[in-house]
């Protein structure tokens, strides 16, 4: 074990006393929260990095940062009105991926008027998601949970992409809508 982290033993009664949750999964971690970090415009060339658009429900985030990692993407863009990824739903929700993740929060607008950068953005009215040309590199948006993309991103999008629709649900969850979009990416750039 690195010599950086101190390890307490404590009985299932004091572990009950100091988690939130009903019943602890048998171990907890106290970590420094990071300092929030503005992203580096060189992250983000030659990849496919996923932008979340006012995503609020923490277990649909913190499901996005795990499947993420299982993708190998090493960062997420959020707008400021995305849920904390600190919220303690979340990062139970990462299972840990929340360690190898990068997450910032950026004023979205001004963020995506910055870049060159191709703008995907995951609509019901756009171009099916198997046929589409993703190229080598872009920003992914994925919209809040019962709204999508706000209407003021829609106008920042200039690729927009569906997830083809072949029974009669209504709407896709936001993390499964994730998943598929970090497969589809992973499997065209490799």
């Amino acid at each position: 074990m690195p010599a950086n982290i101190n390890l307490f033993e404590v009985n299932n009664a004091e572990l009950g006393k100091i988690s939130t949750l009903q019943t602890p999964q048998g171990f907890l971690a106290l970590v420094h929260i990071p300092k929030k970090e503005i992203i580096d415009q060189l992250t983000l060339k030659n990849k496919f990095t996923l932008v979340l658009d006012g995503v609020q429900d923490p277990g649909n985030f913190g499901t996005i940062i795990r499947t993420a990692d299982w993708f190998g993407f090493k960062q997420i863009i959020c707008s400021e009105d995305t849920v904390e990824a600190f919220n303690p739903k979340t990062v139970q929700a990462t299972m840990g991926s929340l360690a190898r993740v990068n997450i910032y929060y950026e004023d979205l607008p001004s963020f995506l008027s910055l870049h060159k950068l191709p703008i995907f953005g995951a609509l019901l009215d756009g171009e099916s998601i198997y046929k589409t040309n993703w190229g080598n590199e872009g920003l992914v948006i994925l919209g809040n949970e019962g709204k999508g993309i706000s209407a003021e991103i829609i106008k920042k999008v200039n690729h927009p992409v569906t997830i083809p629709k072949f029974g009669e649900a209504e709407s896709l969850n936001v993390a499964v809508s994730a998943a598929i979009f970090c497969s589809e990416l992973v499997r065209v750039k490799n």
